[in-house]
Parts: structure tokens; C-alpha cells; sequence
């Protein structure tokens, strides 16, 4: 769906995490054991000053795109029936997970006003479809959506949540454009918080532990390891002391 891969995209604009702060002050200057030497032009800030005392403001985003953050906080899509409703139906698509929590937690409903702040032609999709639940709802059961009982929103849900794959979506009726687009911004939002990378097991990028070539492939090829060597490369008590090397080019440590 086009308007997703443009939600998709917008995701760097999120306030979600920070680690390009960390990557940058943190772990990349540690790790490689490089440091900045920025030009000093007299009266003006190096390189490395202006990452330090900018990085804590600005995560990776031009001036620009923090004005069009404060811009789009300062607007309001939905209203407080319309946010609570679409917190129902998030907990619905995307049932809440225990230890990590829910779409709730993820701050889904909040993810998803943004991204229909930051792309105006979803909006009329997303409020048709919230209306079109209430209304559903009280044509069904004399209640609004938020208020039925699980098996009666669900009832309701079944009848927009597939759709004809032969039909483009766009030709479809209104609502089921709704479900679509709003079960993909649930389980995006989800999966690019906080909570929902805990709930994937996702630790990021770290180093591997390589203990050398196993024992038997070794000996598959008749070849083995000089032990001054490897004791020297495959020593995990080492792990984290930067390698040095002699004038000639020999590892050291």
C-alpha cells in the first residue's frame, strides 16, 4: 500500500529512540578507537563540538524536520472519542503481550495521529473509517464501537478485515481501505517502539564471539593453527583490547 511505505518511511521523523546519539558520542569513537579531529577555524566550534552539544537536540534531524515535528504536535487530528476508539482497535489487531505490553504501552494511537498529521490524504480514510465503525455499531448492536463487547467488534471486524487481493485497493469500499491502512500503522507503530523491540528479542548490533576454525574442519584439510597465534587472536579474556602491532607489522596483543 502506498500511503504505508510512506508511513514507513516517515518513521525517522518519530521521536522513537536515540541511538544515533549513542552510536555517534559513544559506542563508534570506543569501538574503533578513532577520534575527531575537526578543523578549528578561529571563533568557530570543531567537529566533535558541534556533535556533542547538537546531538542531544537534534538525534540525527535537520532543523527543518524538527520544525515540522513541533509544527505537526501542536495540530490535532482526532478527537478524544476518535483516539479512544482507535486504542480499542489497535489492542484488537495487535492483542497486548506480557511481559513487553501492547500497542497501548508502544504509544501506537499517539504514532498513528502523527503520521496522519504528517500525510493529510490518509486522513479522509482514517476518519471515514472511525465513523463508519459507529456507526456499524449502532446499527448492529445501539452502541459505539468502543463500547461493544469483544465478540461484537469482532463480529463487525471480520466483515472489512480480508479483502479481494484481485481488486486494487484503492477500488475497494472505504472501510475496508480503513482496515487495511490502520491494521498496517498498528503493527508498524508497535514494532518501532521501545516495547516492541523488546518484544521481538532485538539486542542490536554485537560483536561475535569467534573461537577459530572448529577442531574437525581442521583436520578435514590437514592444516591447524600456530598456538603463539591463536593464542594471541582467540582469546576471549582479550575481548575489548585493542589490537597493537610492532614497527614490522607483527600483532603484539
Amino acid at each position: 500500500m502506498g500511503r504505508l511505505k510512506q508511513a514507513l518511511h516517515n518513521i525517522k521523523r518519530m521521536d522513537r529512540r536515540k541511538s544515533l546519539q549513542a552510536i555517534i558520542l559513544g559506542a563508534g569513537a570506543v569501538t574503533t578507537g578513532l577520534v575527531f579531529n575537526g578543523c578549528n577555524i578561529e571563533g568557530e566550534k570543531t567537529v566533535e563540538e558541534n556533535i556533542a552539544t547538537g546531538a542531544e537536540k537534534f538525534f540525527g534531524r535537520t532543523p527543518e524536520e524538527l520544525e515540522l515535528i513541533e509544527k505537526l504536535n501542536a495540530e490535532q487530528l482526532f478527537n478524544v472519542h476518535e483516539m479512544e476508539t482507535i486504542a480499542v482497535l489497535n489492542t484488537i489487531i495487535l492483542p497486548p503481550k506480557e511481559p513487553y505490553g501492547g500497542p497501548i504501552e508502544a504509544e501506537v494511537p499517539e504514532f498513528i495521529e502523527f503520521i496522519g498529521k504528517d500525510f493529510p490524504e490518509m486522513q479522509m480514510t482514517l476518519l471515514g473509517g472511525l465513523m463508519w465503525l459507529d456507526h456499524r455499531c449502532n446499527t448492529e448492536f445501539d452502541m459505539e464501537f468502543k463500547s461493544a463487547s469483544l465478540e461484537q467488534q469482532k463480529q463487525i471486524l471480520d466483515t472489512i478485515a480480508f479483502h479481494d487481493v484481485e481488486v486494487p485497493l484503492e477500488k475497494q469500499p472505504l472501510e475496508i481501505q480503513f482496515f487495511h491502512m490502520m491494521r498496517g500503522l498498528t503493527v508498524t507503530g508497535y514494532y518501532t517502539s521501545k516495547v516492541g523491540i523488546e518484544d521481538l528479542g532485538y539486542k542490536g548490533n554485537m560483536p561475535n564471539v569467534w573461537d577459530g576454525v572448529p577442531e574437525d574442519v581442521l583436520e578435514q584439510h590437514g592444516v591447524s593453527y600456530d598456538p603463539e597465534w591463536i593464542a594471541k587472536c582467540v582469546d576471549q579474556s582479550k575481548r575489548g583490547i585493542i589490537a597493537e602491532w610492532d614497527e614490522k607489522g607483527n600483532l603484539l596483543t
